[in-house]
């Protein structure tokens, strides 16, 4: 569960994942994600200060050349995923309420 500011606006955890990686995940009327509200759920979010260089980023990279110094606006959401899950995993850390990309499971099971 996040934490609020003043004005109402969720605080995510710092997201960490089993290799170490860590980045920033935030959703708000003040960060850069869709919808720009404080209930979400969000289709695309903002992350921010990756631990390291991380290439699927930069294409949302306020300043690419600085990549862990860095914001990154409206990342989609599975893109999110992604990268949580080539890094080994969340570990620790809290990701806003985004809608995961659901597998379609097997027509032919009974």
């Amino acid at each position: 569960m996040p934490k609020y500011d003043e004005n109402g606006r969720p605080e995510f955890e710092l997201v960490r994942c089993a290799d170490g990686f860590s980045m920033s995940v935030q959703a708000s009327t003040y960060n850069y994600c869709s919808p720009r509200n404080n209930t979400g759920p969000w289709d695309s979010v903002e992350v921010g200060f990756p631990s390291d260089y991380e290439h699927c980023l930069m294409p949302y990279a306020e300043e690419p050349d600085r990549p862990t110094e860095t914001v990154c606006g409206y990342v989609p959401n599975v893109l999110v995923r992604s990268i949580i899950e080539v890094h080994g995993g969340l570990v620790s850390g809290e990701v806003p309420p985004i809608p995961f990309v659901k597998e379609t499971e097997n027509s032919n099971k009974e």
